[in-house]
């Protein structure tokens, strides 16, 4: 009996202990996967330890216990939330995770935000293919490249390790997967500051903005929420050949509103506006006529551009820049960036316009060349030059005469008489006329001799009546020699009164003719002459010295006395 009673005891106690051990199991088990709270033991170089009143701590890393960006703040007595995975691992230890805990308190609180459409505070601490990683408290989100910001941002580490704002695009808990952005954040800001802009808009304000674009005719700036034309005349007073040149994309900016639109929202904005303008008082400042130094700043086929000072730019036309260059590409004369001293020629404040001149600068050779000379007077040169209509002759290292074609032979005026000279050769001419301001030197060869036409053209005048004899003879007309220097051409139809007589074939050289004058080339010495308009001429006159048909006579009467008269 005794040993039933101790067997039944013995039962009884292995059950109880069964029991107990099924229950605290149980419980044991209940604590994987969940939340608890734990009591910091012990804060090691790289390990927390941790007791949740388990069979034993905890070991959880250090860095579970700090935000990406901060610095770890943790110490004993502290009382912590910490997540359960595994009652014990091989050492001995319970396995929990500070981090897990703190993301479960973090998804549960972003699902409430989500579902409420509001914004999340989050730090961006790392870069991933595509975007970045977000620590939401404890949640880890990606963050997009495209919804970093509203425009491309190339450096994004000024963002990172600093909390801000996120939505919440989308989330799904069963994965594990938050995406945020950063950019829905800014727009609605900046549709918000948009609103309020465009309300107190007005020409003449001044606003801050960021340069957005930059083109070829100007920039976009970015006034916070709305964007602005900055053309690129409006950027500075001074020229700006592309606006990169002053400005840069993400530049913060001071500019005014020059123009408004309001039906069309379009703003024209400028910069140079907040400026003084330094074309006030240009005139006082650059008189007509005075000297300045000044920098070349651009070099065009017409011209080039002098900077006078900051903001002032003249043109010096390339027909100012040399006494002598004629012709040239203005590169050829001067280079950008290259200090000349130039005159002011003329001023345009209305237009912002300064015309300048370079040469006026220099001594002016013409002048100086016709100081020293004299009309009439004999020069030697070297022909720099033969062209059809005549010479180029040298003056001076730097200038040339002319001689025309019509200036060469007193006989000879076409391109025959050029054939006698050639480039390189030293002749004599004399100065026929010197005008500075035209720079023209016109200088004859023939005026050295006689003019062997001197006199020649004495008492011939259009509608005279000359002698000449005949020297050639053609199919069209007939040349006759007047006074053995001047030449005169009779045409076919001027031959006689009598078309049956109207051929050169019934003349013959060496023959003396009567013929009316009826046109002068005294510069080429030659006459238009006319045998048929000297008869029709003594024709009139003879009805006029015997009456007319209404006395009697007759015409034939008439013509027969004239002819007997003449006789």
């Amino acid at each position: 009996m005794a040993h039933i009673a101790a067997n039944l005891k013995d039962r009884e106690e292995s059950s109880e202990f069964a029991t107990l051990l099924g229950e605290s199991l149980g419980e044991s088990s209940s604590f994987i996967g969940s939340v608890v709270k734990g009591t910091v033991i012990k804060v090691q170089d790289d390990a927390v330890i941790v007791d949740v009143g388990l069979k034993s701590e905890g070991r959880i890393p250090l860095r579970e216990f700090s935000l990406p960006g901060q610095e770890t703040e943790i110490n004993e007595g502290d009382i912590v939330e910490v997540y359960v995975e595994r009652m014990e691992n091989k050492n001995g230890e319970s396995v929990l995770s500070r981090e897990k805990a703190r993301r479960e308190e973090a998804w549960i609180e972003l699902e409430k935000s989500c579902e409420k459409s509001e914004k999340v505070t989050g730090v961006i601490f790392g870069r991933v293919k595509g975007g970045f990683t977000v620590d939401l408290g404890g949640a880890i989100a990606f963050l997009p490249g495209s919804q970093v910001d509203i425009r491309p941002v190339k450096d994004v580490s000024p963002l990172m390790g600093t909390p801000q704002p996120f939505h919440i695009l989308k989330m799904d808990r069963t994965r594990g997967n938050i995406v945020v952005s950063r950019r829905a954040v800014l727009e609605e800001s900046r549709e918000e500051a948009r609103g309020e802009l465009m309300k107190n808009l007005g020409e003449g304000q001044v606003l801050q903005g960021v340069v957005k674009n930059i083109t070829d005719y100007g920039a976009f700036v970015d006034l916070g929420g709305v964007d602005g034309l900055l053309h690129v005349t409006d950027i500075s007073w001074k020229r700006v050949n592309h606006p990169s040149e002053i400005l840069q994309i993400g530049q913060t900016i001071d500019v005014q509103i020059i123009k408004y639109n309001e039906e069309t929202n379009r703003i024209s904005l400028g910069m140079k506006q907040l400026q003084d303008d330094p074309w006030a008082d240009i005139e006082a400042r650059f008189p007509v006529g005075e000297k300045f130094k000044g920098r070349i700043t651009n070099i065009a086929d017409y011209g080039a551009f002098v900077e006078l000072e900051d903001g002032i730019e003249g043109l010096v036309h390339v027909s100012e820049m040399s006494w002598t260059k004629k012709n040239v590409h203005p590169g050829k004369i001067v280079s950008t960036s290259q200090e000349v001293e130039v005159v002011i020629l003329e001023v345009d404040a209305e237009k912002r316009r300064i015309s300048l001149g370079i040469k006026q600068c220099q001594e002016n050779p013409w002048q100086k060349f016709a100081d020293e000379h004299e009309v009439g007077q004999e020069i030697e040169g070297e022909i720099r030059n033969k062209t059809e209509f005549g010479l180029f002759v040298s003056l001076d290292e730097e200038i040339d005469g002319m001689v025309h074609l019509s200036d060469i032979s007193w006989e000879d005026s076409t391109e025959e008489a050029l054939t006698s000279f050639e480039k390189g050769q030293t002749v004599k001419a004399k100065i026929l006329e010197m005008d500075p301001e035209k720079e023209r030197v016109a200088l004859g060869i023939k005026q050295l001799t006689e003019n062997p036409f001197s006199g020649a053209m004495e008492g011939i005048s259009k509608g005279a009546v000359v002698t000449g004899t005949i020297t050639e003879i053609s199919d069209k007309d007939i040349t006759v020699s007047v006074n053995n220097v001047l030449t005169g051409t009779i045409k076919k139809s001027d031959l006689s009164r009598e078309r049956s007589e109207q051929r050169t074939d019934r003349f013959a050289v060496g023959e003396k003719v009567d013929a009316k004058v009826m046109s002068i080339d005294a510069k080429n010495h030659k006459l238009g002459l006319s045998i048929k308009a000297r008869e029709l001429d003594e024709d009139k006159k003879a009805m006029e010295e015997f009456g007319s048909t209404e006395s009697g006579a007759s015409l034939g009467d008439i013509l027969g006395a004239a002819l007997n008269e003449q006789k």
